[in-house]
């Protein structure tokens, strides 16, 4: 029972991080997106750009982000959580960009660490733009 409770609880907290990015895109906010990372992390983007540890991802974010061209809402749903070992979760992640030219949709994997304090950070992500049909 106390496996579960914990997962549980893990989950919880890897959903208020998938949230967390939900509200810093949607601010625009570079800072409060690139807390949610490790030092030592690797983001792929939809568009195959790889950025390799954390500075190469803030340069890539302070410039993009802030500039971010969308005429809608973005969301994002933590739609299926793995866990790889009690530390480390595989996040698939819907991710729906709403404009009034229509929807589009990218599906995100975020590899997850649980941290000594007990956070969950993102550790690895490759986002792919869903295209239709």
């Amino acid at each position: 029972m106390i496996h579960m409770n914990t997962e549980t609880a893990d989950i919880k907290a890897i959903e208020q991080v998938v949230a967390a990015v939900e509200r810093t895109q949607r601010a625009k906010d570079a800072e409060g997106f690139l807390a949610l990372f490790r030092p030592d992390a690797v983001w792929t983007t939809a568009h195959g750009k790889v950025l390799i540890g954390l500075e190469a991802i803030a340069d890539f974010t302070r410039t993009v982000l802030p500039n971010a061209n969308w005429d809608g809402e973005v969301t994002y749903e933590a739609v299926h959580t793995q866990f790889l070992r009690p530390d480390v979760a595989a996040v698939k992640v819907r991710q729906v960009y709403h404009s009034a030219e229509g929807d589009s949709e990218g599906a995100p994997l975020y590899v997850m660490t649980k941290q000594d304090d007990g956070r969950w950070l993102l550790h690895a992500g490759q986002n792919t733009e869903v295209r239709a049909g």
